[in-house]
C-alpha cells in the first residue's frame, strides 16, 4: 500500500521519530529528484555524479562549521570530474572535494540548514553549489556563499562548471 506524505498525521512524528531524525527522513519527491539529477549529470561525458557520498570536513578552518558538521558532511549529490570505478579500492569519507554539491530540500528540512551546508561546501573548496526546491520546481545555483541565481524556467546554467540542464528534464 502506498501512503503519500500528505496522508501522515504530523502530530504522530513526535511520538514515532526523534526530532534530529526528522531532517533525515526521505520522501518520494526527494528521492526521485536525487535519482533524476544524478542520472542527468552522469550522462554528461565530463562528470561523475555520486549520491550520498560523505565528505571529510576536518579541513574546515571555520570552527563553528566544523563543530556543526562534526567529521563529515553528505550532499545529496556530489559531482566530480569523470572517473571510473576502482572496485579494488573504496573510500568511506572523501578528502577530495567535489566540483559541485547539490542539496534537495526535503519536506521536514529548514532552508537555513541547506544554506549552512552551502557555506561549508565553499569553505571546503567546492566550486559550485545547487539547492533544489521541489515544491516550486526551481534550482538555485550558488557561485559563492552570497552570490546565486534561481532558475524556475528554461535551463539551469552553472557558468562555473560550464554546465547546462533543462529544468523541464529535472522535474519531469
Amino acid at each position: 500500500m502506498t501512503t503519500l506524505f500528505a496522508d501522515y498525521d504530523l502530530a504522530k512524528y513526535d511520538e514515532e521519530i526523534a526530532p534530529e531524525e526528522l531532517t533525515e527522513l526521505g520522501s518520494f519527491n526527494h528521492s526521485y529528484l536525487q535519482t533524476k539529477l544524478a542520472v542527468l549529470l552522469f550522462a554528461l561525458e565530463d562528470y561523475t555524479a555520486l549520491t550520498e557520498l560523505s565528505l571529510d570536513v576536518s579541513g574546515l578552518d571555520d570552527e563553528i562549521l566544523r563543530a556543526k558538521f562534526k567529521d563529515s558532511i553528505k550532499p545529496d549529490i556530489s559531482v566530480y570530474s569523470r572517473r571510473a570505478l576502482d572496485i579494488t579500492e573504496d573510500v568511506l569519507k572523501m578528502a577530495e572535494m567535489p566540483l559541485l554539491a547539490i542539496e534537495i530540500l526535503s519536506p521536514m528540512q529548514a532552508v537555513q540548514s541547506l544554506i549552512d551546508k552551502v557555506h561549508a561546501y565553499f569553505a571546503l573548496g567546492v566550486r559550485s553549489c545547487w539547492i533544489v526546491y521541489p515544491y516550486n520546481r526551481s534550482v538555485t545555483v550558488y557561485t559563492s556563499p552570497k552570490t546565486f541565481t534561481t532558475y524556475s524556467t528554461g535551463d539551469v546554467v552553472d557558468e562555473t562548471l560550464n554546465l547546462r540542464l533543462p529544468l523541464a528534464e529535472i522535474f519531469s
